[in-house]
């Protein structure tokens, strides 16, 4: 679905100077830094939603040695 978004003025020369210098157009490294940083986004906010549960006694926590000795690792 095509979304339309206004760049701050020094990003989007930017991304014109990338464009022109590679023969890609600016809706290519617009797709390639969102797949990027969306990977990190969803793990923070992920991260924190999980840390927020623990927090309020609804998910539990293991520490390093109780899942190694819960795998058998410890042998």
């Amino acid at each position: 679905m095509p979304i339309s978004i206004r760049l701050p003025e020094d990003i989007d020369k930017r991304l014109e100077f990338l464009a022109r210098q590679t023969g890609r157009t600016k809706a290519f490294y617009i797709r390639e830094a969102l797949n990027e940083k969306i990977d990190d986004l969803e793990d923070y906010y992920l991260a924190a939603d999980v840390l927020e549960r623990i927090r309020k006694g609804e998910e539990a926590a293991y520490s390093s040695a109780e899942v190694r000795k819960d795998l058998g690792l410890d042998d």
